[in-house]
């Protein structure tokens, strides 16, 4: 009866915290974004817009749908971890929905997280497996950028290093800790079935699992910032790490501010790192290319799932399936 006191009392501590860092990022931000935007006119990034070559558009356009290919892996890895492996059609169709949806709305773990249920209970999985399917969906996110943010950091120290205050030195070390996450995040997988945390018992994912969640989430981050250097690229010599850099950092930053599909807190960042009218132009059109036009498809998609997609049978919870995150 003490421990759950003292689990609800750290819970109702930390509930500030998330809305109290949004409000920090979106305020920071909102000044930073209002200090770099003005510092542009209109007339400049529209004819930077018209300036991008169509053959661009179209390979950024290709990468963003490999970026949302990788993300259907994310779905389909998480059944495996929660134990109800479904086929990838079906994982895929959920992804796209939940992810096109959450990532224009905003809370993106919330939006994206009632959109799969919608599709998840279908098929039956019950509520608690689909909460413990979109954390492992958001462990697969953390895993990439984690990954992509240290390899951008150790061979190019230079932008992340300047953004931070730091030296490349100090930049590179940072890289290697970030970078060392993952690692340890597979080892303990190797070692152990669970860890406890803040008085729960957490299951662990296989090795494999742990090492495709790594691999994945990864590839899918590439695959973002290989878009948005499509299309920056046209501004100039702008290196792809330097591209993978700003974008790390606007997306940590997107994250935070759980802004409605990042409006300003990404362009603001990554202006500030990479500025120029080219990059804003370049920005705006990997908004319509990564944010809208999925978003059209998604909506779409969710439409017609509701009219054709029948519920499945009644869910049986049995041994297999009984909830596995439990107070011990």
């Amino acid at each position: 009866m003490f421990e759950e006191r003292q689990f609800l009392r750290r819970a109702r501590g930390g509930r500030w915290v998330g809305p109290l860092m949004a409000v920090i990022v979106v305020g920071l931000v909102g000044i930073l974004g209002y200090r770099i935007v003005n510092e542009y006119r209109w007339a400049d990034v529209s004819q930077a817009i018209a300036a991008v070559p169509t053959g661009r558009i179209v390979v950024g356009a290709l990468f963003a749908a490999a970026s949302y290919l990788c993300l259907s892996f994310f779905d389909w890895i998480a059944l495996r971890c929660v134990g109800r492996p479904l086929a990838w059609r079906r994982a895929a169709l959920a992804s796209f929905c939940s992810l096109s949806i959450g990532h224009n709305v905003g809370f993106a773990g919330l939006s994206s997280g009632a959109v799969r249920y919608r599709f998840y209970a279908r098929w039956g999985l019950s509520f608690e497996q689909v909460a413990r399917l979109v954390i492992f969906c958001g462990l697969t996110v953390a895993m990439g950028l984690l990954t992509v943010g240290g390899c951008s950091l150790v061979f190019n120290p230079s932008v992340g290093g300047s953004f931070a205050g730091l030296s490349s030195p100090a930049a590179r070390a940072l890289g290697l800790l970030l970078l060392a996450v993952p690692v340890v995040y597979v080892g303990l997988t190797r070692f152990m079935t669970s860890v406890s945390l803040l008085g729960w018992t957490v299951p662990l994912p296989s090795t494999r699992l742990a090492a495709a969640q790594v691999g994945v989430g990864s590839l899918n981050y590439l695959c973002v910032v290989a878009c948005l250097h499509q299309l920056v690229a046209g501004a100039g010599a702008i290196g792809y790490f330097d591209v993978a850099t700003a974008y790390v950092l606007a997306n940590t930053g997107v994250i935070a501010s759980h802004v409605p599909g990042g409006i300003g807190v990404l362009e603001s960042i990554v202006l500030s790192l990479l500025p120029g009218a080219p990059v804003l132009a370049a920005l705006l059109i990997f908004r319509v290319v990564y944010y809208l036009v999925p978003l059209a498809f998604g909506l779409a998609l969710l439409v017609l799932s509701e009219v054709l997609l029948k519920p499945g049978p009644d869910r049986q919870v049995d041994a297999a399936t009984k909830p596995s995150l439990q107070k011990p």
